[in-house]
């Protein structure tokens, strides 16, 4: 079961804390760079214009050594890949804005209540002049037992000068994915038995047609996902869509 997962994985993320994050990219913006880190799974900081983004901060402190402090920290759902409590009251500031579901909400301790933003799904936010919209994750064929069910969790959807960056959470290749537009950045998870298989995924991305998109939180009961076999079906299918495979993993060759 993915509780399961979830605790083998945090020791694998301990054992690797020495190793060294993937090299950031930087990309474009109209009000300058902004910079991409990968961590660890589900786990990406940004920062643009001053404001650095923590995305589902886990793993344990150590994998944050040497990263800008978050002045917001975004949460896409409640299981320990995305919301893990220890991790997250090492990394954030007294000042951090926290933009979380309710399901996430109702487990924070009251001392954050002050900092939280709750967004449903179809709601947004802005937050040190970056935009945040949140949009539906969930499993298909959707059902009251599903691991992630319709509106209980966020993908979201970030703006800032002029870029649009979507981070899917855990989720299949949904409609309301596969109507998304003018996506510049996407970051698109496959692992089963949670998310979408490597073909489902390329299947959403060539029919929202991100510009850049990054294969994250492709580690599953069955081991790593093929990122390769995901670029190759992408690559066959639309040329223009730019797959950028990083190391999500510290300590594990790709």
């Amino acid at each position: 079961m993915k509780s399961t997962l979830i605790a083998a994985f945090f020791v694998f993320a301990l054992c690797s804390v020495k190793a060294q994050l993937s090299a950031p990219d930087v990309i474009r913006t109209k009000i300058g760079p902004l910079t991409i880190q990968p961590v660890q799974h589900a786990t990406l900081v940004l920062t643009v214009h001053g404001v650095t983004v923590y995305v589902d901060p886990s793993g344990g402190t150590a994998l944050f050594k040497g990263l800008a402090a978050p002045g917001i920290i975004i949460i896409t759902d409640i299981h320990g890949d995305h919301f893990d409590i220890k991790t997250l009251d090492s990394v954030k500031g007294e000042n951090t804005i926290l933009v979380v579901p309710q399901v996430v909400a109702d487990k924070l301790p009251e001392a954050d209540k002050a900092h939280v933003v709750i967004l449903k799904n179809g709601e947004s936010s802005t937050q040190s002049g970056i935009s945040i919209a949140a949009i539906p994750m969930y499993n298909l064929p959707e059902s009251a037992t599903a691991m992630h069910t319709k509106g209980r969790g966020n993908g979201y959807v970030l703006s800032v000068g002029g870029v649009n960056i979507y981070i899917a959470g855990d989720t299949q290749g949904i409609p309301e994915m596969r109507a998304l537009k003018n996506i510049d950045v996407a970051f698109i998870c496959m692992n089963l038995p949670y998310t979408m298989t490597v073909n489902e995924a390329a299947d959403a991305v060539l029919e929202f047609k991100p510009k850049i998109v990054y294969p994250y939180h492709y580690r599953g009961q069955g081991g790593f996902s093929d990122v390769n076999a995901f670029k190759k079906l992408v690559d066959a299918g639309d040329k223009g869509i730019e797959v950028r495979l990083r190391n999500w993993y510290p300590g594990h060759a790709m």
